[in-house]
């Protein structure tokens, strides 16, 4: 696995019909067929996102029975999956900008309380909005730095 959070991040969650079955369960998607319909995904296509973002913890299956029926699973985002929201949400604003067709965004994402439009903002621990160029990258802890070839 490369030594880069990007690109273990996109091993989990970088096919489009991951991305697609994530942005369904922020929207309130519980169920399988309810994947399938609203996703557009085939059957086989859905059941293997579900299956793969539950193992890799971003969903939960939690059982529900109706009555007189069998029980049967929903899928609900995780801790770790609703962190992935607000890239989700960047990802949408940014088509928003860059990729909508002439009429414009398909969705509006708005405050509940004030119906002010969200966006998504780069801050930082200090609460200041930073900027691209007042970005600067660091070596962490976790950095594997390559051995000179000797």
């Amino acid at each position: 696995m490369e030594n880069c959070s990007i690109v273990r991040a996109f091993e989990i969650v970088g096919t489009r019909s991951a991305m697609v079955v994530m942005r369904e369960a922020f929207f309130g998607t519980r169920r399988f067929d309810d994947f399938v319909r609203r996703a557009s995904l085939g059957e086989a296509a859905a059941a293997a996102r579900l299956r793969e973002l539950t193992a890799d913890g971003l969903l939960e299956r939690v059982p529900y029975q109706e009555p007189g029926q069998r029980t049967r699973y929903e899928y609900r985002p995780t801790a770790k999956g609703r962190a992935l929201f607000p890239v989700i949400a960047a990802l949408r604003e940014w088509g928003d900008t860059w990729a909508a067709g002439s009429d414009g965004p398909p969705l509006r994402t708005v405050h509940r309380d004030c119906g002010s439009p969200v966006r998504v903002r780069l801050r930082c621990d200090e609460g200041h909005d930073v900027a691209l160029g007042e970005l600067e990258i660091q070596p962490g802890p976790g950095l594997i730095m390559n051995e000179p070839a000797g």
